[in-house]
């Protein structure tokens, strides 16, 4: 069977195309009701707008050539995040690619096309490994990559288990993790949920590739990789509360603009196509494949970050300069621990590339950083602490947009509301913002995404405990402390 998707292989994507392919009869649903058409719904079309206005990005002339790429085998441009790194220089192109899709939206897409197609990329570089279990495997993830990078997909990615009862596993019940129901001449078919699938009603597929039962004896029927469309039969997106809307004029500028969405996803007995499947009852194949395929992601997550750094101190300085405290020392010694942040995830994201490697595959990936995971997530509440103690009471309490146009209100807003050289309308639409980045739903949520979305974090410390070389200091110690005083 021919990989099918509604979106044709034309290439780089733009925003009529993207609306229309979002009409495809998928099974969304929103507070209790199915969503007739994603793109039209007034909790989520502004999502969708910005996430067109970023693709449509990719058909200005002037940021062709660092957006896009030409493909010779289907004679059209592609995305520079679908692009196999064969050189360095491709490993910086993604990069510089990364960064304009990161700076148009500040840092807060999570779960951008960027960032997605790199794990396409990553699939793609596995498939040697992957064949090793049925060439068939191999030859749907490559086949995979040039289906998603000649329609330029957006893509998402469902990871985690249901929180149901996580002193239980799978083997106790089936329904704590996605399983494999029955394999036949079809496909495999799978029933069961996945969390948290950030951009799910705006992507046109899913990866699914992690299950928490890889090492358990027993446990082959959990242990999956596939894609699907997000129109599937028996597949449905349950989205959560949406963000951003305005019932008392306040303008939730990020929220309004990119709240990505996080989803539910219920499998009701959903048939995967076998072109679709890239990995069965492999556990150990899996976890190392998930350490491969995760390379270039990585340091797509790093550049977003920093992205999201540079917006929080951009808007913690100018809060300083607005209430006339920019001059003090405790001030600027805050500021300047957020400065310090910015510049170490540079230095990460130096290292991978000093530290790249060609694969078996011969795609150049870079080094792993796995410190940098654990960094950003233990400092990522204090990014945003710093923001909210210049700030403080004033994030709170702020005019909105229709208590500006008041004239009743404007001479007590004028007089007590306003700023240090600035007039009270860009003073509350300031404060408003670093409200929006740190202290309403949308601003919890992005920062519970750092906290969350690298994995657990004591298991990452861990991890990299046991995998850090010691020998050496150690053999030094064990002879010093043996040796006569």
């Amino acid at each position: 069977m021919a990989l099918e998707s509604p979106v044709e292989p034309r290439g780089v994507l733009d925003d009529d195309r993207f609306r229309r392919s979002l009409d495809d009869g998928r099974n969304v649903w929103l507070d209790g009701e199915r969503v007739k058409n994603v793109a039209e719904h007034p909790a989520l079309s502004g999502a969708v707008a910005e996430l067109g206005s970023l693709l449509d990005l990719q058909h200005d002339p002037e940021r062709a050539d660092e957006l896009t790429v030409f493909d010779e085998r289907s004679g059209k441009r592609i995305s520079r995040g679908y692009q196999l790194p064969r050189t360095f220089d491709d490993l910086r192109a993604a990069r510089r690619s990364a960064t304009t899709w990161m700076r148009e939206s500040w840092g807060q897409h999570g779960r951008s096309p960027a960032f997605m197609s790199s794990i396409a990329v990553g699939l793609h570089d596995f498939h040697l490994r992957l064949a090793t279990q049925g060439a068939q495997f191999g030859e749907n993830a490559v086949a995979y990559h040039r289906f998603a990078a000649e329609r330029d997909l957006v893509l998402t990615h469902a990871l985690g288990d249901p929180q149901i009862e996580r002193g239980s596993t799978p083997l106790d019940d089936p329904d704590l993790a996605l399983r494999i129901v029955r394999e036949d001449d079809a496909g495999i078919v799978v029933r069961g949920a996945k969390q948290l699938t950030t951009l799910a009603p705006f992507a046109h597929e899913v990866l699914v590739y992690l299950s928490a039962s890889f090492a358990q004896r027993g446990s082959e029927k959990f242990v999956m990789w596939f894609a699907l469309p997000m129109n599937a039969t028996g597949l449905h997106v349950l989205c959560r509360e949406p963000f951003g809307s305005e019932p008392y004029g306040h303008a939730h500028h990020f929220a309004r603009r990119f709240d990505e969405q996080d989803a539910m996803l219920f499998f009701d007995d959903v048939v995967v196509p076998w072109d679709r499947v890239f990995l069965l009852h492999d556990g150990a194949l899996a976890n190392e494949g998930l350490r491969r395929i995760n390379a270039w992601s990585q340091y797509i997550g790093q550049i977003r970050y920093q992205e999201r750094l540079r917006t929080l101190l951009g808007v913690a300085t100018l809060l300083a300069e607005s209430i006339g405290v920019d001059g003090f020392r405790n001030i600027q010694d805050e500021l300047g621990e957020l400065a310090g942040y910015v510049e170490i995830l540079g230095h990460f994201l130096d290292a991978g590339e000093a530290t790249a490697t060609t694969t078996d595959a011969g795609l150049v990936a870079p080094g792993p950083t796995p410190a940098a995971a654990i960094w950003a997530a233990e400092v990522a509440g204090r990014a945003v602490e710093i923001v909210r103690n210049i700030g403080q009471s004033g994030i709170l309490m702020q005019p909105s947009e229709k208590d500006l146009r008041s004239p009743d209100l404007r001479d007590y807003l004028e007089r007590y509301m306003r700023g240090k050289d600035m007039d009270v309308d860009r003073k509350s639409r300031l404060f408003r913002l670093a409200w929006d980045l740190t202290a309403d739903s949308f601003g919890q949520r992005q920062d519970l995404y750092e906290y969350v979305h690298r994995g657990n974090l004591t298991r990452n410390r861990v991890n990299l405990f046991m995998k850090h070389d010691q020998n050496e200091m150690r053999e030094r110690i064990t002879e010093l402390v043996e040796g006569p005083l």
